[in-house]
């Protein structure tokens, strides 16, 4: 096989690989989470407490609706990272304050 030939081999699964990446309205977690390369769990946990921009959505499957992440939230977390913490001296439990001595 030529350097040519490979060459336009490799050309054609990068085309295939950006064509398989469409941009999409929406992301769920997982997809999210991928796209950005943290765990699933992180990003839930993110959307709960409003770090990243989210909505629930209703899948149609089972009783509790899913996040869903919008291309811009994507885009904007690409540039600017986390949102600020909305009440950083609560604690996750309930609301409670934290004691700081």
């Amino acid at each position: 096989m030529t350097v040519e030939e490979r060459l336009e081999k490799i050309e054609s699964l990068l085309v295939s690989l950006v064509e398989r990446e469409q941009v999409r309205e929406w992301y769920s977690v997982e997809e999210f989470a991928r796209l950005v390369q943290r765990s699933a769990f992180t990003c839930r946990e993110w959307c709960r407490r409003g770090r990243i921009q989210a909505e629930k959505k209703t899948s149609g499957r089972g009783a509790h609706a899913s996040w869903a992440i919008s291309h811009e939230e994507l885009l904007r977390f690409q540039r600017e990272g986390l949102r600020p913490a909305a009440c950083p001296e609560l604690s996750p439990i309930e609301g409670e304050r934290l004691v700081i001595a």
